[in-house]
């Protein structure tokens, strides 16, 4: 009888995990709505330009609002460790201040993601995920096909505005991307006298690159509407076209996260354009992506990126490295070597 009791309180405390633990899917979006709130708000950037901890009544002059409504949201990313309260000077008056977290949602900090958290809480890209299911059951129509009547690349071609949104976005990981790189194997640039950025949007990882690196000229390769809009930068030639007829030709051909928007089939063809614009005896194809497996710390990044492929790309996916093996092998490339970045990123470079 006592054995009885205690196993119905295991199951019963089982099912109170269960029950509280299913809130974070029902408002699983709500973190991200509010933070996009505050970044709407200015907030990081106002208490980034605030020299103390400013107080509600401080802030809600700032930005121009009501207390009551600013105090709510204020509280709320406190408990999501975005902002923290610190005494004002020596006063027993509290104000807000910024944390690790909300340094990064700063609109022009060397480190900043606001422009991705904006990016993908658009109505644009949030459409697609309603229609996973429809895809997994049929497996035909893509989601942001299904939502969009095009795929990611046509929508952005066609709407000049989110396209903007789109290139902002993607610099923001790209900056990330590039630091890790640079500080964490800086010898994958060491003898290259030119490299294209194969897919390189506006040109910011590139700039990055040749910024650390200044003996590169950098071809930034992009469609024709995205180099279009491509700020003119110095050591950075910007090229348009697809690299599904041509790349440049370079040293190296570098890809940051662009090979995971596309099929196995289309990886491969991309790939075979590269080793024809290398050199046979000293070029190679530098790829900065994520690599399913490798890192522990950072998986739930790549499986939620994963998902993102299928909700936004046509086709694309995240891989494993015997995954991204049997690509370099298909597309002619003899071997490879993969590094480690603190991120979520991997580092392979890859021979003919």
């Amino acid at each position: 009888m006592a054995a009885e009791i205690q196993e119905k309180r295991v199951i019963s405390k089982e099912v109170a995990n269960a029950q509280q633990e299913i809130w974070k899917f029902i408002l699983g979006f709500t973190p991200t709505a509010v933070v996009k709130c505050a970044i709407e708000l200015r907030i990081p950037d106002i208490l980034e330009n605030h020299e103390t901890p400013i107080t509600l009544a401080d802030l809600a002059s700032e930005i121009g609002c009501n207390q009551s409504s600013l105090y709510r949201i204020m509280r709320f990313l406190i408990h999501y460790k975005i902002f923290q309260e610190k005494p004002v000077s020596e006063t027993s008056v509290v104000g807000y201040a910024l944390t690790p977290l909300s340094r990064l949602l700063t609109r022009h900090g060397e480190n900043s993601m606001a422009d991705l958290v904006l990016l993908e809480s658009t109505p644009v890209m949030l459409a697609p995920w309603q229609n996973l299911s429809a895809w997994v059951l049929d497996n035909k129509q893509l989601p942001f096909d299904a939502a969009h009547g095009t795929d990611l690349w046509g929508f952005t071609a066609g709407n000049p505005e989110h396209s903007k949104i789109f290139d902002a976005g993607m610099a923001c990981d790209a900056r990330v991307g590039v630091a890790a790189v640079i500080a964490g194997c800086p010898e994958v640039f060491e003898g290259l006298k030119t490299m294209v950025d194969v897919g390189g949007g506006d040109g910011t990882a590139l700039r990055l690159i040749v910024e650390a690196c200044p003996w590169i000229h950098g071809i930034n390769f992009d469609l024709p509407h995205v180099v279009a809009a491509a700020p003119a930068t110095r050591g950075v030639e910007h090229v348009g076209g697809s690299m599904f007829d041509y790349v440049p030709k370079a040293d190296a051909t570098y890809f940051m996260k662009v090979l995971h928007d596309w099929t196995d089939e289309d990886c491969i063809e991309i790939l075979k354009k590269c080793r024809e614009a290398i050199p046979q005896d000293t070029g190679k194809v530098i790829i900065v992506d994520n690599v399913i497996g490798q890192k522990e710390d950072h998986e739930y990044v790549g499986l939620m990126i994963d998902m993102v492929m299928i909700a936004h790309t046509t086709n694309g996916k995240e891989r494993t490295l015997k995954e991204w093996s049997y690509l370099f092998h298909e597309a002619g490339f003899t071997r490879y070597t993969i590094k480690r970045l603190q991120t979520y990123h991997s580092v392979m470079e890859v021979y003919p």
